[in-house]
């Protein structure tokens, strides 16, 4: 394996690697801290080790210690987004090939990115309060002192203490649960991540039959990814339904999918992001990113997996029209960034950038694309698909960089060597913009979203009579979102139109979350006043950047109304996600 560095973290990948991380919490809802104590076992890269660097951010670290022994300990430098490295010097030597236990006793802070405290008013429930965390891409040291990298993987065990009416969940298998010998108030849960009917769904309990029956699809969604990509190794896949402020369609903990509530009551959206999330038990959890420069490993396979999905549950051709809504949304993403920006290449240069602000779809759907060209080129989705599988078992349980994937590539297509040497990999892989190649994706699903979006965008006022509730009921729901994004890449359709759409499709009473999202972008973008507080209501009632970010920004954008955009967002920062708040400020070009 390649020597390690990695931008976004400081601590020392080529010196050590942790093994093992076991994690005891105390969770307090009064301070909003979580009081901490970890034990890391650390394996030695080289000789004569005595001391080591951890990623840190905001934490107060009150002792450390190695295999018991008191270890000194300094905070370096605290960087903007980076955090602060946690230095540690042992009080002896150790060899290459050794293991040492560190022990580290902290405190988070209330303002730790990677946890949102949600008030009992925020929750369905209204009776309790909720916490939960969101680690990727380098939050983690916000919650704990770690080599925060995807370059380093670990089993972990932990104990977390919650008062008793509470109930505790982790990216792990449940291993029991006994009252807090130090509070009778509390219950101790136990967890530990190992490799080891496997599908239960958590919500609020207001929520927990309507995500019962969504989620009905789980275990055959299991099965076919299984007979794609191998064995699914993590024992339990659970789901659980977070509140509306999580930020994040879903989030791949192993055993522990988290989704958002904006795909309940939405038709056919939650069926692909389980799949997208299903399928990162593999190309993720299994096989990782060695950095966050090489994301679309992580991406790119697994969006390519969801769709291989689909295609085994569906059809080709629901695939091949999942293709072009990605490629129009990489459009979309590409714009926004600017056509130039590097943070549109396929493996972008992350020194000194912050992962938060280079998240995009690009490493999503321009990963995707390349590995659709691929297919085409090598001989089509079974083939291709077959090279997926091998390259999954060759790597599993480790972490991979985009030259390692493609020597392998070459390797397993050794015999279409010639066919490879001919892609444009600088133009993929290094280049700003979209890619050098464009698939050609089968338009069957599509050509009736495209048709009925011309005409609107070709309809004179006296045209408008013709549209009638039947042109939408033929479409399914996929459809109806593309036809809506269609329409989203035209000019603004005069307000006559809108209005006109809403009289004839009552588009207002829709109730899936990604044609609502979209439909009021139309208006706003049209200018029809009475969408703006409609638009404002969806981007702060729920907290998913998808939804709020585009939300917000279309708003700002309506002159008459970027002062009302900025005092509602200001109103609402409070309960949106750290994350979501900082980039919704950035858009709106509020600092601080």
């Amino acid at each position: 394996m390649t020597p390690v560095s990695d931008p976004s973290s400081f601590s020392s990948l080529s010196k050590c690697a942790t093994k093992h991380l076991n994690l005891i919490y105390h969770v307090d809802f009064e301070r909003h801290v979580l009081k901490g104590k970890v034990a890391l076992t650390v394996e030695v890269l080289e000789d004569k080790f005595s001391s080591l660097t951890l990623d840190s951010k905001d934490l107060k670290i009150f002792k450390v210690s190695a295999n018991g022994q008191a270890a000194q300990f300094a905070l370096g430098t605290k960087h903007k987004f980076k955090g602060s490295p946690l230095e540690i010097t042992l009080p002896f030597e150790l060899s290459r090939g050794q293991h040492v236990i560190v022990e580290i006793e902290y405190e988070t802070s209330p303002s730790a990115t990677a946890l949102q405290w949600l008030t009992p008013k925020q929750t369905a429930g209204k009776k309790h309060p909720y916490l939960f965390s969101q680690c990727q891409a380098t939050h983690c040291r916000t919650m704990v002192p770690c080599q925060d990298t995807p370059s380093v993987k670990h089993t972990y065990y932990a104990q977390v203490s919650v008062p008793r009416e509470l109930v505790a969940l982790m990216s792990a298998l449940r291993d029991g649960q006994e009252p807090d010998p130090s509070d009778s108030s509390r219950v101790i849960y136990r967890f530990r991540q190992e490799i080891g009917p496997r599908s239960r769904v958590w919500s609020e309990k207001e929520c927990v039959d309507e995500a019962a029956f969504e989620f009905s699809e789980t275990e055959t969604m299991l099965k076919t990814a299984e007979s794609l990509a191998g064995p699914y190794v993590w024992g339990q896949y659970d789901v659980l339904v977070l509140p509306p402020s999580f930020p994040y369609g879903g989030m791949e903990n192993p055993c522990l999918t988290f989704v958002t509530p904006t795909v309940l009551a939405g038709d056919r959206s939650l069926a692909g992001v389980i799949a997208h999330e299903i399928s990162h038990s593999w190309t993720g959890n299994l096989v990782t990113n060695r950095t966050w420069e090489h994301f679309w490993l992580n991406e790119g396979h697994t969006v390519y997996i969801e769709r291989m999905i689909a295609r085994c549950m569906e059809s080709e051709q629901l695939r091949q029209f999942k293709g072009i809504g990605g490629w129009k949304e990489l459009q979309e993403s590409v714009k926004q960034f600017g056509a130039n920006n590097v943070l549109t290449n396929l493996v972008p240069n992350l020194h000194e950038v912050d992962t938060d602000e280079a998240f995009s779809l690009v490493p999503y759907e321009k990963g995707f694309a390349l590995l659709y060209h691929l297919e085409e080129l090598m001989g089509g989705p079974e083939v291709f698909m077959g090279f997926v599988k091998s390259y999954i078992q060759l790597f599993a349980y480790g972490s991979v960089t985009t030259e390692e994937w493609k020597n392998y590539l070459f390797t397993y297509f050794k015999d279409k060597v010639d066919i490879l040497n001919k892609v444009d990999w600088n133009g993929w892989m290094h280049t700003p913009g979209m890619p050098p190649v464009k698939p050609q994706y089968d338009t069957t699903m599509a050509d009736a979203c495209t048709a009925l979006c011309q005409r609107w965008v070709k309809a004179k006022e006296e045209d408008l009579a013709s549209f009638t509730e039947a042109d939408v009921k033929k479409l399914n729901s996929p459809q109806l979102i593309e036809f809506m994004a269609l329409l989203l890449q035209e000019e603004p359709l005069p307000l006559s139109h809108v209005k006109k759409m809403q009289e004839v499709y009552q588009l207002n009473s829709v109730k899936n979350a990604e044609v609502r999202f979209r439909w009021l972008r139309i208006c706003v973008k049209a200018h029809w006043e009475e969408a703006v507080p409609l638009a404002l209501k969806m981007a702060t009632e729920q907290g998913r950047m998808k939804f709020t970010r585009p939300l917000f920004k279309e708003v700002y954008n309506f002159s008459k109304y970027s002062d009302e955009a900025v005092k509602t967002f200001k109103e609402h920062r409070g309960a949106l996600h750290p994350v979501t708040a900082m980039l919704v400020a950035k858009d709106l070009k509020i600092d601080g």
